[in-house]
């Protein structure tokens, strides 16, 4: 049985985000440390994918979210337009000319290179959308009034302040009112958890945001860290992994949380920084579906692959209702992501389903 989604000619959106986005200083080939130029993108978790829903795949998409009202936020605002993803839902705070009580977040983040891993160093204290509170979103105009099929949020912004757990919270219970499908991405993150309660609040929060989730995506670490759920012989590469009993935990998983219509995640192999064996599994209706295998993928930048698998698969939900299809549109549209700088796909759909049906790398003319 698929997942019941509603009609686009009832909603204005197709997929709606709510997450914090950054603007990434990016150094090229170089290093953080000693770098003399910027690249600049911007970038979220959770914004990632309504961004390749929308660039990719021609999804109706918006953003909630917050800036503060600088010349900062304008160009993560510019930058964002120019992916196509409606911004009437960002609030914009005023600034107060210094940055003591509201900013904008910062993400200078390196590829990586071989044996070098990539690093991320996020400058994200006292920004807009960490301060965002209960009441602040009217989720009831969203939801009720101009339609929403699909909203996506995640782990990240639950971790970013002690008022962002609530907010989305309050979301969720709104979007599932008006028969939203949600999903959220764990993504968990142990340096966001560390100053608001740790190990012990996460599991806390996500537990309680994971009772209004359709959609749960994570790898092992993820369903560990915030749900709880064991699985043995964890690695931190999937590969050594016995893959049954992950997915037993998956099982245990859906037992405690029926509402869990689908769960999914990619399946990671990490050879050095730019050649990683790449895959992913979606569990749905009581079967799990394996994506095609990407053995010794190549990889650019690998930040935003896991984003960008997973707006694959909401396209391929929302389009073709078939969890086969769905991790294939996610696992693959993942892989070209990581094959072009930036968190955000550059990515076509005919590329995403050239790749799906075995296409090659042979030049195009």
């Amino acid at each position: 049985m698929s997942i019941e989604i509603k009609s686009a000619a009832s909603c204005k959106y197709d997929i709606v985000s709510l997450g914090e986005i950054m603007l990434r200083l990016d150094p090229g080939e170089g290093r953080i440390r000693t770098a003399r130029q910027f690249k600049v993108w911007e970038g979220g978790g959770e914004y990632n994918v309504a961004r390749g829903g929308r660039k990719c795949f021609g999804l109706r998409a918006g953003v909630v979210s917050a800036f503060a009202d600088n010349e900062v936020g304008h160009l993560i605002e510019d930058l964002i337009l120019q992916g196509g993803v409606d911004t009437s839902w960002v609030k914009w705070v005023p600034y107060d000319g210094l940055g003591r009580t509201v900013r904008n977040g910062l993400n200078f983040t390196e590829r990586g290179f071989g044996i070098r891993g990539a690093v991320g160093v996020p400058d994200r204290g006292a920004t807009a959308a960490s301060q965002l509170k209960p009441g602040d979103i009217d989720w009831e105009e969203l939801f009720g009034n101009q339609g929403v099929r699909w909203f996506h949020t995640g782990g990240i912004y639950a971790a970013l302040s002690a008022t962002t757990p609530d907010v989305v919270i309050e979301a969720v219970n709104v979007a599932k009112k008006h028969g939203t499908i949600v999903s959220y991405d764990l993504n968990y993150r142990p340096s966001l958890w560390k100053s608001i309660g740790g190990h012990e609040k996460a599991q806390s929060v996500n537990r309680k945001i994971a009772q209004y989730v359709d959609v749960m995506i994570g790898n092992e670490e993820d369903f560990t860290a915030c749900l709880g759920f064991e699985v043995e012989g964890v690695d931190e590469n999937i590969s050594h992994i016995e893959i049954e009993s992950f997915k037993k935990m998956i099982e245990t998983a859906v037992s405690e949380y029926p509402n869990f219509q689908a769960t999914a995640t990619t399946l990671r192999a990490v050879k050095t920084a730019t050649v990683n064996d790449w895959g992913a599994i979606c569990w749905h209706d009581g079967h799990f579906h394996e994506s095609n295998a990407y053995p010794a993928l190549e990889i650019m930048d690998r930040v935003g692959g896991g984003d960008s698998f997973a707006s694959g698969l909401i396209y391929g939900f929302l389009t073709t209702g078939d969890p086969a299809k769905a991790v294939n549109y996610g696992a693959a549209h993942g892989a070209l992501a990581m094959t072009t700088p930036g968190d955000t796909s550059m990515a076509t759909v005919a590329e995403v389903e050239k790749i799906m049906g075995g296409g090659g790398a042979r030049v195009v003319r």
